[in-house]
C-alpha cells in the first residue's frame, strides 16, 4: 500500500510538473519581449492557444496519414479534426 500511495504521488506530481512547463514556457517568452499587464495577459493567452492547436495539428495530421490521404482530401480532413479539437476543449 505504501509503494502504491508512492507511485501515486510521484505520477501527480510528474502531471503537475508538466502542466506547468507549457505554461512557463508561454510566461519566460513574455519576460523575454519585457512584456506586462493586459499585453502579457494576452500574450500568454494566445501563445497558450497556439501551443495547442499545434498539437491538433500534428495530432490530425498524423490521422490523415494513418487514413493514407492527399492532397486535398488530407486539407480538408486536417482543416475539420482541428476545428473539431477546438470546438472540444471548449
Amino acid at each position: 500500500m505504501r509503494v502504491f500511495m508512492t507511485l501515486t504521488a510521484i505520477g501527480l506530481f510528474a502531471i503537475s510538473a508538466s502542466s506547468g512547463a507549457a505554461d512557463s514556457g508561454c510566461e519566460a517568452k513574455a519576460a523575454d519581449k519585457h512584456l506586462s499587464g493586459a499585453a502579457k495577459t494576452s500574450f500568454v493567452q494566445k501563445c497558450e492557444k497556439d501551443a495547442k492547436s499545434g498539437s491538433a495539428q500534428a495530432t490530425c495530421e498524423a490521422k490523415a496519414a494513418e487514413k493514407r490521404l492527399y492532397g486535398a482530401a488530407k486539407d480538408s480532413f486536417v482543416k475539420k479534426c482541428v476545428t473539431d479539437a477546438a470546438n472540444a476543449a471548449k
